[in-house]
């Protein structure tokens, strides 16, 4: 696939046009189209596809992604013309404007970005099939012509300036004059990426929805408009002046004290993106749209001259994850709040990889990908999305020879096998930070392979993705075993990361996935008929699951229950959260002490009347107090009006959610503690999958004090799944619908709990 590529020898976006003739009747026609960073194809002047930003960002050096689109109807008969716009992206990252760099209490990254090649490549085949049965390909070659792009910057977080005075109207039609243009160029062997290539088969990047920017006030000089919503976005408006006159668009996720939209993220860095558009014409209507990357934010701050003006200011909000599987809705309207919030988010941050937010780091961690997975699956189609994820993650992995530098410029060389935090990783940070531990190599974000796997294999029930992904997770659960210290614990990573308190129960939390990882690839091994390989990792689990209960396992010197002390706290009987969900959540608890670990995370639950712990430890917290009878715990912490709370974050005005649970957090568009999502599927609608796939679903539901009727529908891959409650004053309500063939078991004992007679109709 693709043998030649073309460039305009330059490291700034270009133009790409040819014209081609057709001369019989066209049966079928197809266009396998790549451009990086960034592309945008057309024919005939059509835009082909409703895409944007293609193709998904990968690891350049070992994987490029082409797209594929039936152009059949876009032909025609005589002169065609083939057009495209490529632009930087991940490829050749620009650092004009804000561009992530480590903050100042870290130590000086060794291993920095590194660009791709030194210019921006084009590669294309046009296959036509003709009603004859002859077939014609036609390629990018060095008969195409290039031209300097309006877009003249483009930066990969969010900054695009734009030049109209460099506009080529009609540039992709037949008959227009392109001889001031230059012959493309070849790009040289050397600079070819030695990567495979595959198609992309991900959903990709879409307009879901486009929002109206209302203008709010006038302050320091600018024009704030709000556009109601929180997303990553591509910007669009017209704009009338006097040719090269300038106008600068400020991009921010809040409003300051004082009105102007505040780009300092919780004084940690100040996100100064910008959008810039050069007046091309004099005294008529432009359009301005960004191309080749998206903002972050809700609110826009446009400063210009008196002579200018703008209209139509509208913000087209762009995702991975537009295509919905699940709903949810019902009578109290927190509830709806807090989805809409999450779903939001997800969008958000799913633009060709998993973000952990669009607007500080736009970096593709792995941990939301197994620890959001349960959410994000009833939500959304994750499935092709999953299956690009965990791709990105074997690239990534490891092999006994990678290396980096370390500060003296030193080889070190990380470990066979190991999963990389981040995939794909543009700026390594591979060297522990004093005091917080590797944030490269760290056991819940590298364990998405495995548990990634696990939970697409829960919820699509197709086996292909274990054997994609078995060999990639085996070797590495075999890393990990190197990285146990001297009393079989992991201790290298983050622990708990986003806990309020700063309670990390680093060992507890993090030998705890070493476990679950033993007995999910025990689970694939059984899955694949690896009888040897299912053995070894039992008796592996047994004895992490043994060393676990000896050393962490005691008796709270005042409750009496067994629990799970903190083994950073060697001195006395430390209780979190995290640290009793955990083992439970993954049956680490002997069967003779599990009531009694459910005391203990009950106990610590009412103890701090609230969700005290991050995101590694919430979606256990949650689903444990699902399984085990606490789902009144869970309505009421949600709803709190103070953090850490869901709810607490609306009424801060937030319309996605903060990274942290705090009012202003760094961030205010991270999915990472939206698990709650899961709750409203498997614990308010009750519907849990009982075998992979949902070929059998128990249905057991609840309802809130506060709630008096919900609807929710899940697609599963086997058809609808829904469960409608309805309270009245003298009974409760439940329909449920099934797929055909589908195992149904219906569990009302939550709902008999509150003492009123359950009328289910089938």
């Amino acid at each position: 696939m693709f043998e030649k590529w073309i460039t305009n020898q330059t490291a700034k976006p270009f133009y790409a046009r040819k014209e081609i003739v057709i001369e019989k009747e066209v049966k079928k026609a197809t266009a396998k189209v790549c451009g990086l960073g960034q592309f945008n194809f057309y024919i005939n002047g059509k835009k082909v596809g409703d895409h944007e930003l293609d193709p998904a960002w990968t690891d350049y050096r070992k994987l490029i992604l082409y797209v594929s689109f039936d152009v059949t109807d876009l032909l025609q008969a005589g002169k065609n013309v083939i057009g495209a716009e490529v632009g930087n992206g991940w490829y050749i990252k620009c650092d004009e404007h804000y561009t992530f760099t480590f903050p100042a209490f870290m130590p000086p990254n060794p291993n920095p970005y590194k660009p791709y090649g030194s210019c921006l490549i084009f590669a294309m085949e046009l296959h036509v099939e003709y009603e004859d049965g002859a077939e014609e390909v036609f390629s990018a070659d060095d008969s195409f012509k290039v031209k300097e792009h309006p877009v003249v910057m483009s930066n990969v977080y969010g900054s695009e300036t734009i030049d109209g005075r460099r506009s080529q109207p009609g540039w992709s039609e037949t008959g227009f004059d392109d001889s001031a243009w230059q012959q493309a160029s070849y790009v040289p062997e050397e600079e070819i990426p030695k990567a495979d290539r595959k198609e992309q088969a991900m959903p990709p990047i879409k307009v879901v929805k486009s929002y109206e920017g209302k203008f709010f006030h006038h302050v320091k000089e600018r024009d704030i408009y709000d556009f109601g919503q929180n997303m990553s976005g591509i910007l669009e408006f017209e704009a009338k002046g006097k040719a090269g006159d300038e106008i600068r668009i400020y991009p921010a996720e809040k409003l300051g004290e004082d009105g102007d939209v505040d780009q300092v993220a919780k004084n940690w860095v100040t996100v100064d993106s910008c959008i810039t558009y050069i007046i091309g014409k004099d005294d008529i209507w432009e359009k301005c749209r960004m191309t080749f990357t998206y903002f972050a934010g809700r609110f826009v701050g446009v400063e210009k001259g008196n002579s200018v003006e703008i209209q139509n200011m509208s913000a087209h909000a762009v995702t991975s994850a537009h295509k919905t599987d699940g709903t949810f809705s019902c009578d109290d309207e927190r509830y709806n709040q807090i989805y809409d919030m999450i779903e939001k988010t997800v969008e958000a941050n799913m633009v060709g990889v998993h973000t952990d937010c669009p607007t500080i780091e736009r970096f593709a961690w792995q941990e939301p990908n197994h620890l959001m997975a349960g959410s994000i699956f009833y939500m959304k189609d994750g499935r092709k999305l999953w299956e690009k994820f965990l791709q990105d993650m074997r690239y990534a992995q490891h092999t006994k020879e990678d290396y980096f530098l370390d500060y003296a410029g030193e080889k070190v060389y990380p470990g066979d096998g190991l999963m990389p935090s981040q995939c794909p990783c543009y700026i390594p940070n591979v060297l522990p930070v004093p005091g917080m531990g590797s944030f490269y190599d760290i056991i819940p974000w590298g364990s998405t392979c495995i548990l990634g796997t696990y939970w697409h294999y829960q919820f699509y029930g197709d086996v292909k993705i274990i054997e994609e992904n078995y060999e990639a997770g085996m070797c590495y659960f075999r890393h990990l075993l190197t990285r146990q210290n001297e009393e079989g614990f992991i201790n290298h990573g983050l622990g708990d990361w986003g806990n309020p308190k700063n309670e990390l129960a680093r060992e507890n939390i993090e030998t705890a996935f070493l476990y679950a990882d033993a007995v999910c690839l025990a689970e694939f091994s059984k899955v694949l008929g690896k009888a040897e390989d299912q053995e070894l990792l039992l008796k592996t689990a047994e004895k992490i699951r043994r060393n676990y209960n000896e050393k962490l396992m005691v008796q709270h010197p005042e409750e009496g229950f067994w629990c799970y002390r903190c083994y950073d706290h060697p001195e006395d009987v430390f209780l979190t959260q995290a640290a009793q969900a955990l083992p439970l959540f993954w049956n680490m608890v002997p069967e003779d002490r599990k009531e009694d670990v459910v005391k203990a995370l009950r106990f610590t639950l009412e103890k701090e009347g609230s969700f005290t712990a991050g995101e590694v430890g919430l979606p256990y917290i949650i689903q444990c107090a699902r399984l085990y009878g606490m789902n009144e715990l869970v309505s009421r912490f949600i709803l709190r009006k103070e953090h850490p709370s869901y709810y607490a974050f609306i009424l801060d005005g937030e319309t996605t959610l903060g990274e942290y649970w705090e009012t202003n957090p760094r961030s205010h568009c991270h999915d990472m503690m939206g698990h709650i999502i899961e709750w409203y599927y498997n614990g308010i609608a009750g519907i849990i999958p009982e075998k992979p796939g949902f070929a059998k679903v128990r249905i057991r539901p609840y309802l809130p004090e506060s709630m008096h009727e919900f609807t929710c529908s899940y697609q599963s891959v086997q058809g609808l799944i829904k469960v409608h409650v309805k309270e009245t004053k003298e009974q409760i309500l439940l329909e449920t619908e099934v797929p055909e063939g589908v195992e149904k078991e219906v569990d009302v004992s939550d709902l008999k709990s509150g003492g009123k007679q359950v009328v289910v109709y089938a």
